[in-house]
């Protein structure tokens, strides 16, 4: 009896993976480091310390308890931070391969998907425990500024550097 390794489902080179991981892997990383950064300077300026807006982002999932499990939710909050960061990352990958433009013209692409990324206070978080947002001066610093230079601009940046002449 033979057994065949062979599977339907094509296989990409390892190249190929190798590149995908880099640009998703490093478009994550410093959209989520710009962010958070970002937030801890702007919310910082209105008194609020990084512990806290860790434990905000956890607050999505757990409620207002979410102040109240300590340093477990500010945990939890950087994971679901970088989670976040990394999800937008892949999906900007993958629409890539299909919309090659997001390639080819990587500045103006991440800009406009800095500004898609925004729109999750508007989708996201209306349906999480933290309801709608509340926005307030800083709230509009790190969102529509923020999102555009430091979210969409460093993923699309690390896309067209990493994984830019993939196959589509």
């Amino acid at each position: 009896m033979t057994t065949s390794t062979a599977s339907s489902v094509p296989s990409a080179p390892a190249g190929a993976l190798a590149q995908a991981f880099a640009a998703i892997f490093w478009g994550g990383l410093l959209a989520g480091i710009f962010d958070i950064t970002q937030a801890f300077i702007g919310f910082g300026l209105l008194g609020a310390k990084p512990f806290r807006i860790l434990q905000h982002i956890a607050e999505g999932v757990f409620g207002a308890r979410s102040m109240q499990i300590g340093w477990t939710s500010a945990l939890l909050g950087l994971i679901f931070h970088f989670t976040i960061a990394f999800t937008a990352a892949a999906v900007y990958y993958l629409a890539s391969r299909v919309v090659r433009v997001m390639v080819e013209h990587a500045v103006l692409c991440g800009l406009l998907y800095g500004e898609l990324v925004l729109f999750m206070y508007f989708i996201v978080l209306p349906f999480s425990a933290l309801g709608p947002a509340h926005f307030s001066t800083a709230t509009y610093i790190t969102g529509p500024v923020g999102h555009t230079f430091l979210v969409g601009l460093p993923i699309a940046l690390s896309v067209r550097r990493f994984a830019g002449a993939a196959a589509a």
